[in-house]
């Protein structure tokens, strides 16, 4: 990788989370002049909270790190590309046991500070509404353009993409808001640390409950009132990273 001076083609990237901040970070260092499009602090999302960059909408949870499965592998690949999501990720890194987790603020805080200090990338704040045209593209010396506004895109810009895709074509976003719970909240009394699958430190907080209170929880959950579900949401989930409460919804065994 190198720090040269941008060419004299420029890319723009849309959107700066996890992947338009990696994809960002990675053409500036080969010196290649990025323009990166980030609607916030503009426009948010009910999922954001937070300007920065990166923001951890859902887990502060990278999954695991054991070289004996495929996310740890690919988290050990990034790093030996220089990743700018894991070398942010370790620096901010919080125990727990055989996982990368961070502290999300500290984790974003970073990230942003890396990305605007960077020389070859231009941070151009404000939504961007509609992918530009391919001869706007020579007009203001843009040479590729690269999507990754992830599952919190915009509505006016995933109403442009499908019209981009033609009406054979379905668009759809999965993600899923991980419960997020008080450490207060909690009788440690009952409660006790240990480890995730008697793996690594005892770093999770484990609460007991018996079959009262199981099935007791299990209804709650069913019934409970949920989120309004916003334009860029539907009722379909990703069954790789289900809410609790569908699987709830689902039956006792589930």
């Amino acid at each position: 990788m190198t720090d040269e001076k941008s060419v004299e083609k420029s890319v723009m990237i849309i959107g700066a989370g996890l992947a338009g901040s990696e994809c960002a970070w990675q053409l500036a260092r080969r010196g290649i002049h990025v323009r990166l499009h980030e609607m916030k602090p503009d426009k948010r999302t009910p999922a954001h909270v937070t300007a920065d960059f990166a923001e951890l909408c859902c887990s502060n949870s990278l999954r695991g790190e054991s070289l004996s499965n495929a996310v740890g592998l690919l988290k050990e690949e990034m790093r030996r590309l220089n990743s700018l999501i894991l070398s942010c990720a370790d620096e901010t890194r919080v125990n727990a046991g055989g996982a990368l987790a961070v502290d999300r603020h500290a984790f974003s805080r970073l990230v942003t500070e890396k990305i605007r200090n960077c020389e070859n990338i231009e941070i151009i704040p404000g939504e961007v509404i509609k992918i530009p045209e391919n001869q706007e593209n020579l007009d203001n010396n843009i040479n590729n353009i690269i999507i990754a506004t992830g599952p919190l895109t915009s509505d006016a810009l995933a109403d442009d993409l499908k019209n981009l895709l033609g009406a054979d074509f379905d668009l759809s976003f999965y993600d899923a808001a991980a419960p997020l719970i008080a450490f207060d909240s909690i009788d440690m009394n009952h409660a006790w640390m240990g480890s995730r699958y008697n793996k690594g430190a005892a770093d999770y907080i484990n609460c007991p409950m018996d079959e009262a209170q199981y099935l007791e929880f299990v209804n709650a959950l069913a019934t409970a009132q949920e989120a309004e579900v916003h334009g860029f949401e539907d009722k379909k989930v990703f069954e790789g990273c289900m809410p609790v409460e569908v699987m709830a919804r689902r039956g006792l065994d589930t």
